[in-house]
């Protein structure tokens, strides 16, 4: 039987940090998300708008348990994520990284005409800020 039909958008995103701390402080003091619901050593989760960045411990999350039936998951090595950005936010966003002394991994353009800035959160996790247009979506 087929979906009843596609989704619209994603609710969340899993990326996995041993130190949720720092990983959390980041998201909420560099890119200005709210946290929204903390367990100590198992996560943090910071609100995104109408979505929500679940910053897993992965040791953690791998073992399942817990008093919800979640299945366990984790992952290991570095993740990836990318904020939309406003059309015209990309300077923003460039001053804003420096001025918080987050390195520019890369700021590049892609064929399309769409700049893309690339970061690291403390725990190593790719961090990308875009326009929609990058995929051809109405921004």
């Amino acid at each position: 039987m087929a979906a009843p039909y596609p989704p619209k958008a994603v609710l969340e995103t899993a990326l996995y940090a041993t130190d949720l701390d720092a990983t959390a402080a980041f998201y909420r003091d560099v890119i200005g998300l709210t946290e929204y619901q903390r367990a100590p050593g198992r996560h943090v989760f910071m609100r995104c708008d109408t979505s929500m960045i679940m910053l897993f411990n992965p040791d953690i999350t791998q073992k399942g348990g817990g008093k919800l039936p979640v299945p366990p998951h984790g992952a290991t090595g570095e993740g990836h994520i990318c904020f939309r950005a406003a059309p015209g936010d990309m300077d923003a966003w460039a001053a804003h990284l420096t001025a918080m002394n987050v390195k520019i991994e890369a700021d590049f353009e892609w064929p399309n005409g769409v700049r893309s800035i690339y970061v690291r959160d403390p725990a190593q996790n790719s961090v990308e800020f875009a326009e929609a247009k990058l995929w051809d979506f109405d921004t």
